[in-house]
């Protein structure tokens, strides 16, 4: 029998990568770029569609040519892509503007519009807050660029373009998998279609939203013209693929109802794993987000700063001497990290509040980070320790409400990636708060396995994705149990954890309105 490989491309905001595989999941090839982010004016942050599929050729040749394997060799590819942003397509499948980014800030007053007036239906129909999702952004373009709106055929992400020119699709073919519509702020996510109401009380021509497929939908296959852009064999499959976050839990193997994913990077994402669709229309913490696998759900929150809060105290105080950096060691977090696990639990009545760039879940951008508690015998340690916990505690926050809507929710196993995830005691922190064992993975890129998962179901090599994957997601060490000790001296301080959130929003809030 043919060796045969799968491709899977992750469209990142400031770079892609591309990673080539064998069936069964050996890692072949690889290659990453950075991708463009433009700032025309403050405020506005666009990038170009055409640089997504300019760097997705680029890092698709390189694994190519790099592993040696004929190109008539890979059975298909699949994208994933960020999540948030979107961009758009005229009648010829080209680019009719920019890439609308997730940090471009320009609908915020089509999002409080949306908030004031529709936020709950928004909430209830979508399973996401209307201050993260396309919605606002379609009607910026509607609103405030008329002329380039009715140019507009289609809304599409990254993944959908991509995909899209390399099938050599028309405007009428355009796509959306059924992992981003959430983010849409104009869909029914329980019946995964287009919100009929959502788009008539927001305006929103609903001819310009593209047709919702499944990840593994074959779009296409690779045109001749492509195939010299790429690499590759003209006639190879096109998935449709997902979005990167519903790529990195299926490549984690997050395909069961009572898992739980954290993604301990730069920002710190909880996800949980259910079987039933949630609203959070009380707290609007939430973001619920359909699966790859059917049938589930990944209710998740997120903190901007999980990494980067741990990051900042590393430089501006754990490394620093008399005000100045010192030479940073490569083991330094390892360092700082048992340093603070010398402490106690609790921090000896020590708090963080890790939003310093503002509060993403619920969104309060008027937050900033604050220390609360600390007296003449706290330390050095106390304070990085307060750190590792905040981020538990915080995800204790997400953990609650997510009970509070599953109230008979039973979660068996975290798994993390990222950075992070290489530290035992923070995973230890964090199984400790929470009362779920957690267990490292191994490897390092999941998003692009997940891809290529998709890829593999899409060619009628893989039956059941969830199967494939739970096989693949192999664990890196036995799993951290929980203290039953430290459990219970962490529940009351998570509740005066969210306590005290409660007051720093009304605080800064307040300070925003002097």
């Amino acid at each position: 029998m043919t060796m045969k490989y799968l491709l899977g491309v992750d469209l990142g905001t400031s770079s892609t990568k591309s990673a080539l595989y064998t069936i069964d999941g050996k890692l072949v090839s690889e290659s990453t770029v950075e991708v463009p982010i433009y700032y025309p004016t403050p405020g506005v942050v666009e990038q170009d569609n055409d640089d997504f599929y300019r760097t997705a050729a680029e890092t698709v040749r390189t694994c190519i040519n790099e592993s040696g394997i004929e190109p008539k060799k890979i059975a298909a590819l699949a994208f994933d892509s960020q999540m948030a942003g979107i961009g758009t397509v005229n009648e010829d499948f080209n680019p009719a503007s920019r890439f609308d980014s997730w940090l471009d800030m320009r609908c915020q007053p089509q999002i409080e519009y949306i908030e004031k007036n529709y936020g709950a239906l928004v909430t209830r129909l979508t399973g996401c807050p209307p201050t993260c999702d396309h919605g606002p952004k379609i009607l910026w373009w509607k609103e405030e660029q008329p002329e380039t709106y009715q140019r507009i055929a289609k809304f599409v992400t990254p993944a959908g373009y991509v995909a899209g020119k390399m099938a050599g699709l028309s405007a009428e073919d355009a796509f959306i998998d059924y992992t981003f519509i959430h983010f849409s702020g104009l869909s029914d996510a329980q019946n995964g279609s287009w919100s009929d109401e959502l788009c008539t009380e927001l305006g929103v021509d609903q001819e310009k939203l593209p047709r919702i497929v499944e990840p593994w939908h074959v779009v296409g296959e690779v045109t001749d013209t492509v195939a010299k852009d790429f690499g590759l064999a003209a006639g190879t499959i096109v998935a449709a693929g997902c979005g990167d976050t519903a790529a990195n839990a299926l490549g984690g193997g997050i395909v069961e109802a009572g898992m739980v994913f954290d993604v301990a990077g730069t920002a710190a994402v909880f996800a949980g794993c259910t079987d039933t669709f949630v609203a959070d229309v009380d707290h609007k913490a939430l973001i619920t987000m359909r699966s790859v696998i059917p049938g589930l759900w990944n209710p998740l929150a997120y903190i901007a700063g999980g990494g980067i809060a741990l990051r900042w105290f590393r430089d501006q105080f754990f490394n620093a001497l008399r005000g100045e950096q010192q030479e940073l060691p490569s083991d330094l977090y390892a360092e700082m990290i048992a340093k603070a696990n010398t402490v106690s639990p609790g921090s000896d009545g020590l708090f963080f509040s890790p939003h310093l760039g503002g509060r993403i879940c619920p969104a309060t951008p008027e937050m900033r980070g604050a220390w609360l508690g600390f007296s003449w015998g706290h330390t050095q340690a106390h304070f990085a320790r307060a750190v590792l916990e905040s981020v538990a505690f915080e995800y204790a926050y997400y953990l609650s409400i997510l009970r509070d809507l599953i109230p008979d929710l039973e979660l068996f196993e975290a798994r993390v990636i990222g950075g992070g995830a290489r530290s035992p005691d923070w995973n230890q922190i964090k199984a400790d708060v929470l009362g779920v064992p957690y267990q490292p993975l191994q490897g390092a890129e999941f998003g692009p396995w997940g891809s290529a998962m998709i890829a593999g179901k899409a060619a009628g090599i893989f039956e059941d994705l969830g199967m494939v994957a739970h096989e693949k997601a192999l664990p890196k060490g036995e799993s951290l149990q929980p203290n039953p000790e430290h459990h219970d001296i962490y529940r009351p301080l998570v509740n005066k954890y969210i306590q005290l959130q409660a007051v720093l929003r009304d605080t800064f809030v307040g300070f925003e309105e002097l």
